[in-house]
């Protein structure tokens, strides 16, 4: 690689932010993924629970994403929330370990939402004033792409620990704890915050003018990232589809691996791109990379057709979830960026519950082929509203 690639010019601390990102999805995702069976075989309770507890969590992280970000503007410091986000979800993992029953796992899932919902928009903000604009979608790409590594070494490295020490869920979990710890020596020791954020501070986010002043760009990206948030619902239901086609259970967590890797290994080669190619143009072509994963797990189960779904689907999220942190960057105010990405993830999150509900519901009544061609038809939309996007037509104009 030559040496002023833009890899090599994106500030170091984008790079920690990044490996950040990685140790605590390990750290999450050994949990997470084992959480559910944890639930059922060890402490006995019914999948009743187990989507109560998960729909509380994610609704409660919801509301701490806008409330952060807003917060982070206000003080004018990205880095002390984010430190606490990842503090606090660190401090979560020791919890799923010791719990005796659901009562602690319900409240170590609901902290550990909160952390999530702590850190995430105060630390893309932090990107954002870290790197400069001309850099913007290599160094989004770059985190995203670190942060999905861990969101499938994490998966591999629970199944491995549970064959080597026999299904002992409680050992994993304790292993889960030092990732998490981690992650947050990192970024206590390994990331500065920008010294002119400090002069920033006192700033109203929530105020009327303040909330005008984000401007008709930024709430389009919000508009047409919710619509794509609805056209691509939750990944469990390629887990569903994988299931349908016969392949062993024992395996079907694989299919979120190879999906999760797909997507590691084009979004910082997608979000290099970004940078010196129209935004619109970008989003057009994710949207029609989705409507194909669509369309190919509408058409039947075969494990084969699944496979080339799912390989489609990661390939989607590489090419537009930087980009889409590129553009909420570029369309709000430095001194509200963090409020910018709250209300941004928090429109996102809504769509995705409506979304997975409205998954669900097709799936039972209509068949998974349903499911997914409504996805397809979500995505067409999303590809209309680009085209009246001013944001999407700004970016073209730039480049």
């Amino acid at each position: 690689m030559r040496v002023d690639s833009p890899s090599h010019r994106i500030p170091s601390g984008v790079w920690a932010l990044g490996f950040v990102s990685l140790l605590m999805d390990v750290s999450s995702e050994m949990i997470h993924s084992l959480l559910p069976l944890f639930m059922v075989t060890v402490l006995a309770t019914g999948t009743v629970a187990v989507g109560i507890v998960e729909g509380l969590a994610e609704s409660l992280a919801l509301v701490v994403k806008v409330f952060s970000g807003t917060l982070s503007d206000y003080l004018g410091k990205r880095k002390a929330l984010a430190l606490f986000g990842y503090t606090l979800g660190a401090l979560t993992k020791p919890l799923f370990a010791l719990a005796p029953g659901l009562g602690l796992v319900l409240t170590a899932r609901l902290l550990d939402r909160v952390g999530k919902g702590i850190r995430g928009a105060p630390r893309d903000a932090l990107v954002a004033d870290i790197v400069p604009p001309e850099l913007r979608g290599a160094a989004f790409g770059l985190r995203q792409a670190l942060d999905t590594v861990g969101a499938f070494l994490g998966p591999l490295a629970a199944v491995g620990l549970m064959l080597l020490w026999n299904d002992d869920f409680r050992a994993v979990f304790w292993v889960a704890v030092i990732p998490g710890l981690m992650a947050v020596a990192l970024l206590l020791f390994g990331v500065r915050e920008p010294a002119h954020r400090e002069s920033q501070k006192g700033v109203n986010p929530i105020r009327r003018e303040n909330l005008i002043r984000l401007g008709t760009a930024y709430w389009w990206v919000v508009a047409i990232g919710s619509v794509f948030t609805l056209a691509r619902f939750s990944e469990a239901f390629l887990v569903l589809r994988a299931q349908q086609g016969g392949i062993p259970i024992a395996f079907v967590p694989l299919v979120m691996v190879a999906m999760n890797l797909i997507y590691s290994l084009t979004a910082y080669p997608f979000g290099k791109l970004s940078d010196s190619m129209s935004h619109r143009k970008l989003l057009t072509f994710g949207l029609l990379v989705l409507i194909a994963a669509d369309l190919v797990l509408a058409v039947n189960d075969h494990w084969g057709t699944v496979v080339l779904g799912v390989g489609l689907w990661g390939l989607h999220m590489g090419i537009t979830q930087g980009l889409l942190a590129t553009m909420v960057a570029d369309a709000a105010p430095a001194d509200l960026r963090g409020t910018a990405y709250g209300f941004f993830n928090l429109a996102a999150g809504l769509a995705m519950l409506l979304a997975s509900t409205l998954a669900g519901l097709l799936w039972d009544r209509l068949g998974a082929s349903v499911t997914f061609y409504a996805g397809a038809g979500f995505s067409a939309v999303a590809m209309l509203g680009l085209f009246l996007n001013p944001a999407g037509r700004r970016s073209s104009a730039a480049r």
